[in-house]
């Protein structure tokens, strides 16, 4: 459906086992279902009994557990549009008297800011003979919240850290 990702490497002194996935994205909010890409990770490292972290570097993108069911996703997208719609008024969009934190190409995104609120930046799930403990129907979601990314062609980033024995 368009999305693609690409597996990176991030090399850190001293710590194993942690990758990069690029995520381009197309809307927002948008749930991307990044688990297979999670479990080949988890193979690839070998380890049997410990956790993995999921974790988004952005304070307008989230990692969340839900189900993939469609239905289920337009009513989560809509509860972020009428929970922080975009065109309310955001304090941090008005760029006449916000000076911290600013980019030359800065887009509104308060709304962004506010629904991470209900959200959070990581996920960190059991591995129990080598696989994630998940329930049946759940599933590791990227939460796209800010269009300006997917407008701008640029990549979103998920540290996974894979810990254990």
């Amino acid at each position: 459906m368009g999305k693609t990702y690409k597996l990176k490497r991030v090399k850190m002194d001293k710590i194993k086992n942690v990758h990069s996935l690029k995520i381009h994205t197309t809307k927002e909010p948008e749930f991307i279902d990044i688990t297979d890409e999670i479990i080949n990770l988890i193979v690839e490292s070998q380890i049997n009994d410990g956790f993995v972290l999921v974790y988004s570097k952005h304070t307008t993108a989230a990692i969340k557990i839900n189900e993939n069911e469609p239905l289920l996703l337009k009513d989560m997208e809509e509860f972020l549009r009428r929970i922080a719609p975009k065109d309310a008024h955001y304090n941090h969009n008005d760029f006449s008297v916000r000076t911290v934190n600013m980019n030359e190409d800065e887009c509104p995104n308060g709304h962004s800011h506010c629904a991470h609120l209900l959200l959070s930046t990581s996920e960190s799930i059991p591995i129990i003979d080598g696989k994630m403990a998940l329930g049946q129907w759940q599933r590791i979601f990227f939460v796209e919240l800010d269009s300006g990314f997917a407008k701008n062609g640029q990549e979103r980033e998920v540290l996974v850290q894979i810990i254990g024995d």
